[in-house]
């Protein structure tokens, strides 16, 4: 095996926190070697020390068998080490050409910019890459995967011998995945090291060859993708077998009252009319494609996004949901799809997460705040939800996706909302978080909440959901229950509608 890099015994410790203690990973040149690990195993803090934002304690990384230490970033990058991180790092306003190069842009020995001759470096990387840029445009008018590409373009014109994709599929279509598994493959065959961090083990597999487990901190071990599955890497990053993600769906109650009832919403003028029904302690799954108009109806909804129309009626009375603020005070609450830009304040605490919203309970005298009743308040919440973290004054950009999420959950419940909208709950969640999300949700359930739950993963749709709406081009194409929930059915109808169901059945 051709060894391009190595890190050994790596530790890492933050005040009352052992992060990293005597972490081992060895990449091959040209291989495509997966890091895993629930969240706040270590991933991030690893990545980070081999990049140069973070100093190692303890330990040594090899690169082409030369022990070095990277002061900083640049250090990294001028050795040849390229990230592309979960959250891009581009510039909305200029386009691919201007990203890829700033703050080295090529200049004459006048010191005029040579943009033809960036533009012509950039087009040949994109060639190698195999996707179509428009270069002259701003990066904001690119879609997803396309801003996803010129991170990994910018991260070659840096002569990256060793890649760090950081959850890359994240945001993508499976198309578009399918497009940058492609790419991974030629820059593999070009004798790029790939360091591939996902939280979808099928990924792992069909692209990876090897893979690395952390787990609390520490190196669990190193195996062939060939001589794995996913019960045994389930079992490394956990510590424990997790049987079944999903917990039993109970029987939803006959009697159950319809505590939210939305007839004829159309987005927008020529929209086609939208209904449905949510009763009590249920939880009905939006499913289908992207941009099938799930998240638009749920915004639409709550009036985060303007309606061409919508009737609505909160537990039996007619409500005029015109703002998020008027959905709050009719007790809806929605746990948006980005939680770091939309769901929190990242470096607020979590108690002031968690109070941000209803701060009026806890008013005292007037203008002051009854501190002592918050915090009392605060930790029984986050007790209830089982986030895990040193104190309620921790910074939610420290905790895990998963933990970070309970905290939005917390905030809904600490505002007495009894109907939420889980937008994506478990994107960019490890599998044993994603377990406690479901039992969680499923907790609310039983206590009388009723959810919503728009996902992109048949797997939870079909396992969490009492029923399904399935949309596919702006419109409901079908409303599923029971037996009738199965990936199969679901996907017919988001791909093919109901000529597609009525033929595959008939």
């Amino acid at each position: 095996m051709d060894t391009i890099l190595k890190l050994d015994n790596i530790s890492k410790r933050f005040p009352g926190v052992n992060a990293l203690q005597r972490i081992h990973l060895e990449i091959a040149r040209g291989e495509i070697h997966a890091l895993l690990g629930e969240n706040g195993a270590g991933k991030s803090t690893l990545m980070k020390i081999l990049c140069g934002i973070y100093q190692p304690d303890e330990g040594t990384i090899t690169l082409d068998g030369e022990q070095r230490r990277f002061a900083n970033y640049h250090d990294a990058v001028a050795a040849g080490i390229g990230i592309v991180f979960q959250e891009f790092s581009l510039i909305p306003h200029l386009n691919a050409v201007e990203n890829m190069f700033l703050g080295r842009e090529m200049r004459t020995r006048f010191g005029m910019l040579e943009r033809a001759k960036m533009r012509r470096a950039a087009a040949a990387i994109f060639a190698r890459l195999g996707v179509a840029i428009d270069l002259s445009v701003p990066i904001r008018e690119l879609s997803v995967a396309q801003q996803q590409f010129v991170e990994i373009g910018k991260a070659l014109s840096l002569d990256a011998r060793v890649l760090i994709l950081d959850e890359p599929t994240a945001t993508l279509t499976p198309a578009e995945a399918a497009h940058l598994f492609t790419i991974m493959r030629e820059l593999k065959q070009q004798g790029v090291a790939m360091i591939f961090i996902s939280h979808h083990l099928e990924e792992i597999f069909e692209v990876c060859d090897r893979i690395t487990v952390l787990r609390d901190g520490q190196y669990v071990g190193m195996t062939e993708v060939a001589q794995s599955d996913v019960s045994r890497l389930v079992q490394m990053m956990v510590g424990r077998r997790i049987e079944s993600s999903f917990p039993p769906k109970p029987p939803l109650r006959a009697d159950a009252k319809i505590v939210l009832d939305v007839v004829r919403l159309r987005l927008f003028k020529d929209s086609p009319e939208l209904s449905f029904t949510l009763r009590e302690g249920e939880i009905l799954g939006f499913a289908g494609l992207v941009g099938s108009g799930r998240t638009e109806t749920a915004l639409a909804v709550i009036g985060a996004d303007r309606a061409y129309a919508k009737e609505i009626r909160v537990n039996g009375a007619a409500a005029q949901l015109a703002d998020p603020a008027d959905a709050l005070r009719a007790g809806v609450g929605i746990l948006p799809e980005s939680r770091k830009t939309e769901g929190l304040i990242t470096d607020f605490s979590i108690r002031q997460n968690i109070s941000i919203n209803n701060l009026g309970k806890y008013r005292s005298l007037r203008f002051f705040i009854d501190q002592r009743g918050e915090a009392r308040a605060t930790a029984d919440i986050i007790r209830r939800v089982g986030v895990k973290a040193p104190s309620m004054h921790t910074e939610v950009a420290t905790l895990s996706g998963g933990n970070q999420q309970k905290v939005v959950i917390a905030r809904w419940l600490n505002h007495h909302t009894n109907i939420l909208i889980f937008d994506e709950p478990t994107r960019g969640i490890d599998v044993g978080a994603k377990a406690e999300i479901y039992l969680l949700m499923r907790e609310l359930t039983a206590r009388g909440y009723s959810i919503i739950m728009i996902s992109s993963e048949l797997p939870e749709i079909v396992g969490m959901c009492d029923r399904v709406a399935v949309f596919r081009q702006g419109r409901i194409e079908a409303l599923l229950e029971g037996d009738a929930i199965e990936s199969n059915a679901v996907m017919t109808y988001a791909t093919a509608g109901s000529l597609g169901a009525n033929h595959e059945h008939a």
